[in-house]
């Protein structure tokens, strides 16, 4: 399968909005905010790395153990799909605070795990490696995490220009994004049924 931006873009998009690093930008302030600016870009650094392992460990790990018990790329593009879309509608209609709201002590673990790469994050990377293959997962993995890294890095700067409003307001613009293409998931993966049946 031939990696292109389109491909790039499909991979992208979903990973971003279930990390929803704006989202979460708040959050992150909120915990942080008594830390000296060194020791508060070392934690960033540290949590992004821990994020980045987590990630690499699952995203091959599950989908060996998918292979192993017999789930088809089809059947995890339904399923997957669906969960991203009902994420998607959650985000839309009725999110006000973050669910992933982490333990209140500073650390690498609540901020790294779940606060970056959470269940959502993960579920949306197998998604992607049985769609588009390891290369494109891994990619948009990377370019993610290093958003992430930038963001949190300038997490207090962000929220003065944007304000809480405008990060919620990307949020929601991202997450119709992530609708849409957890339809088009559901559609692909229920052509590739009837074919199968066929």
């Amino acid at each position: 399968m031939e990696y292109n931006f389109k491909m790039f873009l499909l991979s992208f998009i979903p990973l971003f909005v279930a990390i929803d690093v704006l989202g979460v930008v708040p959050l992150f302030i909120s915990i942080t905010h008594e830390m000296k600016s060194y020791a508060k870009q070392k934690l960033v650094t540290q949590a992004t790395l821990t994020a980045l392992i987590v990630a690499i460990i699952f995203l091959f790990g599950g989908k060996m153990v998918f292979n192993y018990i017999g789930i088809t790329e089809d059947d995890f593009r339904v399923g997957g799909g669906t969960v991203l879309l009902v994420l998607a509608v959650y985000e839309l209609l009725f999110a006000t605070e973050r669910v992933r709201t982490p333990d209140p002590s500073i650390g690498v673990v609540p901020i790294g795990i779940p606060l970056i790469i959470g269940p959502a994050a993960l579920t949306t990377l197998l998604i992607i490696v049985d769609a588009y293959g390891y290369i494109p997962a891994v990619v948009s993995l990377l370019i993610n995490l290093a958003i992430v890294w930038l963001v949190f890095r300038n997490a207090d700067h962000l929220n003065k220009i944007i304000g809480k409003a405008g990060l919620k307001a990307f949020s929601k613009v991202a997450a119709l994004f992530m609708a849409a293409i957890a339809i088009m998931m559901i559609r692909l993966g229920l052509m590739g049924m009837i074919r199968s049946i066929k």
